[in-house]
């Protein structure tokens, strides 16, 4: 059986986009069943709605209720019975109640091998200190920044000239298959 996922974004939607290929092709063992996010500039919507697929979006208003914001968030979420939340470039930290109802159920990517450069700059932060080898993380998300469980990793070199936007394109590239791979695999184990 198919899991069914939640994605939910804040911005372009390219991991989004890798997720609705993969089922498009039949090469991902999940259904896509609502997209959220947390802005409607999110272009990730549009990706949805092109994939005919439903969309909320919940954002949080600066200086309002987070906690308040995390309880309704998680209720649309719910809404769609879902096995899987992956957070796909979505740059809000989810909550108590949200983990308290999709603890273990959540998975989120990073650019960069954590628990090397957690944060908001991981490929920024590799170049700056000169290692040689970065990569992009899938891992479980709990209620700190970057330091869930980690569930799949994959190398990806530096160039001698790279900057920030090219190491992290090739990134980007590796953690689209991470991801779908990952999604594949915890399918894979929901079967068995």
């Amino acid at each position: 059986m198919a899991l069914r996922i939640a994605v939910l974004v804040s911005g372009t939607g390219s991991l989004l986009q890798a997720l609705l290929d993969a089922e498009a092709d039949h090469t991902l063992n999940a259904t896509v069943v609502v997209v959220g996010a947390d802005n409607d500039a999110a272009q990730g919507l549009g990706r949805a709605e092109q994939a005919g697929v439903p969309t909320f979006v919940h954002p949080f208003v600066k200086g309002g209720d987070r906690a308040a914001w995390d309880a309704e968030f998680t209720r649309q979420v719910a809404a769609h019975d879902v096995d899987l939340v992956v957070l796909a470039g979505f740059m809000k930290l989810v909550g108590p109640a949200f983990l308290g109802r999709f603890g273990g159920r959540t998975i989120n990517t990073h650019p960069a091998l954590l628990p090397s450069f957690p944060g908001m700059h991981g490929p920024r932060d590799a170049l700056a200190h000169g290692v040689k080898i970065t990569g992009t993380t899938v891992f479980e998300v709990d209620a700190g920044v970057d330091t869930g469980r980690i569930l799949a990793q994959e190398a990806v070199p530096v160039l001698p000239d790279d900057s920030v936007e090219s190491l992290h394109e090739r990134i980007k590239v590796a953690e689209r298959a991470l991801l779908v791979r990952t999604v594949n695999e915890l399918a894979h184990q929901g079967d068995s």
